[in-house]
């Protein structure tokens, strides 16, 4: 693990007395979010607001605006494929940084949940398919946030895997995969890292909701790991009053309309809930609070705050480290400066980079580096050439390149209230996050205003997304008026997250800039849990011809040695909020890469995404190079690794298919309200083990630009030492796998797991030597006759490895 976990006081002293101090009422509401994001102060006894913000790649702070840029990392996924525990604990330290910055005492992060499918939504925001590899890195990371001094609420708690229906999806889990896989990393993390929160998740589990899972919470969460933080609600998650609390939940979010408060108060006037309850709940938020240093009369656990850390070094580093050479035929990377002269650089993503996923995890980073701003600063003046190939979406995204946009608030006669600045199209203002002057109260309008400067001539198409009245213009010409209402039965932030409307069409110039105006008449729900006014200005410049843009791309590449193309997915494939339907590169991309590479042998594709897609031109092409959502300083970093001054250090965290009807689990849709886990323990690596089919590329797959020898391996029952030698041309980076398979097995398990992994580097021509500890629990298996683990003896053969499919060593121990 990388580092010790932070250890604090004990501050029950404290928490007693303050305790002491409070009435029932008082207690009911420090339980209770007072807004969107913060528990309320109460003087009385010395104690501040408690602020909390989403992650996981960054800290966005209680506004959720580019006005308060943060750092944006990459994406979990990336930090999983670093296999770098102690990397994840810089970032988790960075990211402490930057909450202390902005007033944040708990980050809501990092996100467990594990790769069950593919088709999961929030895959990219979650780290692995399998759990051990999870907890090492959360635990990291959880360790370098707490270590700065700011709480973690590891998240999703429990089998939070998919986004279709997860407000009231039942999930049906067995005892031992959900032991095994599902619960295991949050055990893991409870164990190495001690984290001061978890979040309860939307979805019940075996008929029960999270937020009201006695077993889970209280028994198992506290009672059996020794849990002693908080649980939080997801945002809207807690439905019961005493459900909630009597299952082992202690605070509910978001407020000020929640099921504690007042409302908790009264069930205890009534006996419906016993105090004592309410007095243990308050207890954890009591200790959190000593803990972050918010609590009068204590230090908070962490006195010495950790060295400063360059949030955009970092970003670069964790990016490079995190990209995945999953084929590199004739060693085409690194690109040798003195034989290639001219690079075609192609793609709609390596100008408009997308950095990060869609959803909660969103952060507005102060500036992104794209592959073609990277490319074009590495390379020597006129090397480069770039062509849009083919564009990943014909879907109105939120207002952005050549916008310069402001938001003006009128009342109801049409007096202006206040006026906010907004970089993008999107307003997303939730509880009290509002421009000055504004209050809900009197707020009746809004107009996202300012001028459009094209960069492309022709017709471009203009939208909205969200609900509520609005009035487009553009061009001092009216192009919609009209009212969107939201669908019976939709997630309540599909709204904002789902798929935008077009609403009309403008002939536009290249250069010559245009006023634009939405206005739009905001929506109230009375019954709304929360007060918020969420919509969108989108637009889509021109539709070009995509077979004309396919056969300009070609051109280019085939005047030029060696070919860049760069493939991406979009908001509307991984966000939060739904699943995907397939595993497709959008749009033309697909047909765009078969005929590059058939105009040039030397082609390299770049593939920015989250989480897997399908690949079916992976053996036609000579590089294919994982980016995933690589953050902010992406473009450098691929630019630092493509010209070989840095190595891609990334091991696949997660196997990828072939091609969907490939992937062992691929429901992720309730059927009747339920959703059974019907693989049991089969999913992932485990499973194309079971079935017998290869992947293309499996689980720890991942090239450097140097070769390893793996010289010998001693197996003991608690480690494994095994010795490598670099015997390439170039310093490198190895990641080294241990897995474990029982020779000849007696109960029901996969035919292999990851066991543990380190990394070592090493000089050409020289070895390094790393001792890699077996847990115990490799060796066990939940128990259900016994409630409880049960260690299985016997044969097993340790493998360490580069992948699971290249096997460099073994060793037959007997446990």
């Amino acid at each position: 693990m990388a580092g010790a976990p932070v250890s604090t006081p004990d501050y029950s002293e404290a928490v007693e007395t303050a305790l002491g101090k409070l009435d029932l009422e008082a207690k009911a509401r420090l339980l209770a979010g007072q807004d969107m994001w913060s528990l309320p102060a109460l003087p009385e006894i010395g104690l501040g607001s408690l602020v909390m913000s989403d992650g996981p790649i960054g800290v966005r702070g209680v506004r959720w605006t580019a006005d308060d840029p943060s750092i944006a990392l990459p994406s979990p996924t990336a930090l999983a494929a670093t296999w770098d525990p102690a990397l994840a604990r810089r970032a988790g330290t960075l990211l402490a940084q930057e909450a202390r910055r902005k007033g944040v005492h708990v980050l809501l992060a990092p996100t467990v949940n594990l790769h069950r499918s593919p088709l999961g939504g929030r895959h990219f925001e979650c780290y692995s398919e399998d759990p051990y590899l999870t907890g090492e890195i959360a635990s990291g990371y959880v360790g370098g946030v707490q270590g700065g001094g700011v709480g973690t609420t590891v998240k999703h708690f429990v089998a939070n895997d998919a986004e279709t229906d997860r407000f009231t999806v039942d999930n049906v889990v067995a005892p031992r995969p959900l032991r095994e896989l599902y619960l295991a990393p949050f055990e893991a993390i409870v164990e190495n890292a001690h984290p001061w929160g978890i979040m309860a998740a939307y979805n019940q589990v075996n008929g029960v909701t999270m937020t009201e899972h006695r077993y889970l919470q209280n028994e198992v969460l506290r009672g059996e790991w020794g849990f002693d933080g908080f649980i939080v609600s997801d945002w809207m998650a807690a439905r019961s009053t005493a459900g909630a609390i009597l299952g082992g939940l202690d605070v509910a979010m978001p407020g000020p309309k929640t099921v504690y408060g007042e409302a908790l108060a009264a069930a205890v006037r009534k006996g419906d809930v016993d105090e004592a309850v309410v007095d243990d709940a308050v207890r954890n938020v009591l200790r959190l609070a000593a803990r972050v240093g918010i609590l009068d009369g204590v230090d908070g656990a962490v006195t010495e705050l950790p060295a400063a850390v360059d949030g955009q070094a970092l970003a670069r580093e964790v990016a490079r480290r995190a990209f995945v050479l999953v084929r590199n035929e004739r060693d085409v990377l690194p690109i040798d400066p003195a034989r290639v002269r001219k690079v075609a650089l192609i793609g709609a993503a390596a100008r408009d980079a997308r950095v990060l996923g869609g959803g909660s995890a969103t952060v507005f980073p102060e500036r992104v580096v794209s592959p073609l701003i990277g490319l074009t600063a590495a390379l020597p003046e006129g090397a480069l050439t770039y062509t849009v190939g083919a564009d990943p979406s014909d879907e109105l995204a939120p207002a952005d390149q050549g916008f310069e946009l402001r938001a003006v608030c009128r009342d109801g006669d049409g007096n202006v209230l206040g006026t906010g600045s907004l970089p993008g199209g999107q307003v997303q203002w939730i509880g009290d996050d509002l421009p000055a002057g504004v209050t809900h109260d009197a707020l009746h309008s809004v107009e996202v205003t300012g001028t459009f400067t094209p960069r492309e001539s022709g017709e471009h198409t203009f939208g909205t997304r969200g609900i509520g009245a609005y009035t487009l213009t553009v061009d001092g010409r009216l192009l919609w008026d009209g009212t969107q209402s939201m669908r019976d039965g939709a997630d309540p932030f599909e709204a904002f997250f789902g798929a935008p409307a077009e609403r009309g069409r403008a002939h536009l110039t290249e250069g010559v800039p245009v006023e634009v105006s939405l206005r739009h008449t905001v929506h109230r729900n009375a019954d709304a849990p929360l007060t918020a006014v969420m919509f969108s200005l989108t637009h889509l410049g021109p539709r070009r011809d995509a077979d004309e843009l396919i056969a300009e791309a070609v051109e280019a590449a085939r005047a030029a040695e060696l070919a860049v193309v760069v493939v991406a997915t979009t908001d509307r494939v991984e966000s939060e909020g739904f699943d995907r339907r397939d595993l497709r590169l959008p749009g033309r991309q697909d047909d765009l890469v078969r005929a590059v590479a058939a105009a040039n042998p030397r082609t390299v594709v770049v593939v920015n995404s989250g989480s897997p897609v399908e690949l079916p031109w992976r053996e036609d092409v000579a590089a294919v190079l994982l980016s995933w959502f690589p953050g902010q300083e992406g473009g450098a970093a691929l630019a630092e690794v493509l010209l070989g001054h840095e190595e891609p250090g990334g091991r696949l965290p997660t196997t990828w298919p072939a091609r969907l009807t490939d992937a062992p689990v691929t429901q992720v849709r309730p059927r009747d309200g339920q959703l059974p886990y019907e693989e049991g323990l089969f999913i992932g690596y485990r499973a194309y083990d079971r079935a017998g089919v290869a992947p293309a590329y499996p689980f720890g797959h991942g090239l450097g630009y140097t070769s390893w020898e793996y010289e010998s391996l001693e197996a003991t029952p608690t480690h494994a030492k095994v010795r490598v030698r670099n015997t390439g041309a170039r310093a490198g980076r190895e990641t080294i796998q241990v897995y474990l398979a029982p020779v000849a097995d007696a109960v029901s398990r996969p035919r292999r797991w990851l066991a543990g992994f380190a990394s070592v580097s090493a000089a050409p021509g020289d070895s390094a030597e790393v001792e890699i500890p077996l847990p115990r629990r490799a060796f066990e298996i939940w128990d259900e006759s016994a409630g409880g683990w049960s260690f299985v003896p016997g044969q097993y053969e340790v493998r360490a490895c580069h992948s699971l499919g290249d096997v460099r060593l073994s060793a037959t121990l007997e446990v």
